[in-house]
């Protein structure tokens, strides 16, 4: 039963807010500049969830995080500045675990091509893979082409992100602001709360 609902939350989560920033998503976005990167995102992935099984839970709220404030466009994955206190660093987003393990992926993908593969799509990517593992095969499609955020606010992840002492009305009211309906907000509560 626990398969089945996180089965449904993927689907979900990534078929109404996978939304990005820039470029229109497509299958095999880097079929020429870099063939080879879903399947090193894949392999990767892959190596570090076997040795944690807690990844896949990780990456997915992370996904879940990122999507939720800018759409998955990477931006959770950026530092804070002295100028600029940044999505990782809101109050919902300090429990968030995994980044040095995306930051470990994506020098994989660095090492064969520099410069090419989205830190957004290695993030989407690794979270489809990773919950994946288990079963063996792609639990549901990435389409790939997202570009990176350059703006990441820590106001704007508290101003998006549904607070765990939300009411029903305003809960309702938030996911409505991503495109999503009440189906979808019991769906995913209900899920994430596993």
């Amino acid at each position: 039963m626990r398969n089945q609902a996180l089965i449904l939350l993927c689907i979900v989560v990534f078929g109404v807010i996978g939304t990005c920033h820039g470029g229109s998503l497509r299958k095999k976005y880097y079929k020429k500049t870099c063939p080879t990167a879903e399947e090193i995102i894949k392999n990767a992935t892959e190596k570090h969830v076997a040795n944690d099984p807690t990844l896949p839970a990780r990456f997915l709220r992370m996904h879940f995080h990122d999507c939720f404030v800018r759409g998955c466009d990477g931006s959770v994955l950026l530092n804070s500045t002295t100028d600029n206190s940044a999505e990782k660093d809101a109050i919902p987003n300090l429990s968030l675990a995994g980044f040095d393990v995306i930051d470990d992926i994506k020098a994989e993908v660095e090492e064969k091509c520099p410069n090419v593969v989205s830190c957004a799509d290695v993030l989407a990517l690794a979270a489809r893979d990773a919950v994946s593992f288990k079963f063996q095969r792609p639990m549901w499609e990435v389409l790939t082409g997202r570009r990176d955020g350059r703006v990441s606010r820590v106001s704007e992840a508290l101003a998006n992100l549904p607070s765990p002492f939300a009411n029903f009305t305003t809960l309702v009211r938030n996911f409505a602001n991503q495109g999503l309906n009440v189906h979808d907000l019991v769906v995913l509560s209900g899920t994430i709360s596993m």
